[in-house]
């Protein structure tokens, strides 16, 4: 399946990112030398994306509008020549499923990936081709194996029949059950394939956990219609959502970036001999 458009849900006030986010949004804060924002689209581009619905709270369309196209041009930035980028405002924080929602009239009815903007791929471990190549017509869902912290953080899936060693039927949703109601150990890490008819779904979702609209219970109506599949990945996606796992991100995009990896992995060996 051919993908040529994805929603990024980038909304999120950033409470676990402050005192940092009180001025500048977490979607806008730099990861080596581009803001986070860029390497989620970057990663969209990658798998043949052209055209990004990138949902944000009320002000920071302005701030994507000067870092994307600002005076000198979208086309300016190496690569981004051709690519498109519209901006949708979340007017109130009413949960991922109500964001996602916000997306509908510029997605139409075509299928797109959802790309949580709080998670990074680093580059040449990208999961999105997978998830195009499993899909049947039906949703997909990216899956990984969660430890008990994951199981308290992330949607955890009810895992059906598998149909090939990473691939396997969604019968079913929960929002951050922890360990002990999780029906499984494959959580919702992320990253997503969706049929149009999730707007659907989402359109007559009341709120869940936490009194938002939650993107696992409109996953949780299409499971229990058959139209859910789930893929297992292979790699992590990077956390830029917390400093510690922003620390992380950073230094293992570090050592990938084509320009600094040489001297920063040099960096930190001298630095941990000296501890």
């Amino acid at each position: 399946m051919h993908v040529d458009v994805a929603v990024i849900p980038a909304a999120g006030r950033g409470t676990r990112m402050l005192p940092a986010t009180r001025s500048v949004p977490k979607v806008m804060l730099p990861i080596v030398d581009r803001p986070a924002i860029q390497w989620v689209v970057e990663e969209g581009m990658r798998a043949g994306v052209g055209e990004f619905v990138i949902v944000v709270n009320p002000g920071v369309e302005d701030l994507l509008f000067s870092h994307f196209e600002g005076m000198e041009g979208l086309d300016t930035l190496e690569g981004f020549d051709g690519v498109t980028i519209t901006r949708v405002v979340q007017e109130e924080p009413l949960g991922l499923g109500h964001a996602v929602l916000q997306a509908r009239e510029a997605v139409g009815d075509r299928p797109f990936f959802c790309l949580l903007g709080d998670n990074l791929a680093v580059p040449g471990l990208d999961q999105l081709g997978y998830l195009a190549a499993a899909s049947d017509g039906r949703s997909v869902i990216l899956l990984r194996d969660l430890d008990d912290e994951g199981l308290d953080k992330y949607g955890v899936a009810v895992p059906g029949e598998w149909l090939g060693e990473r691939i396997v039927e969604v019968n079913g949703a929960i929002e951050k059950p922890g360990r002990d109601a999780a029906p499984s150990r494959l959580g919702f890490v992320g990253r997503y394939l969706f049929n149009p008819e999730v707007f659907d779904r989402l359109e007559g979702l009341d709120p869940g956990y936490g009194g938002e609209i939650q993107l696992t219970d409109a996953i949780a109506g299409l499971a229990e219609d058959g139209r859910c599949l789930g893929y297992v990945a292979d790699a992590d996606l990077l956390d830029v959502g917390t400093h510690a796992t922003y620390l992380e991100a950073t230094a293992r995009l570090g050592l990938w970036h084509p320009e600094h990896s040489k001297s920063w992995r040099a960096f930190l060996q001298d630095l941990v001999g000296d501890a």
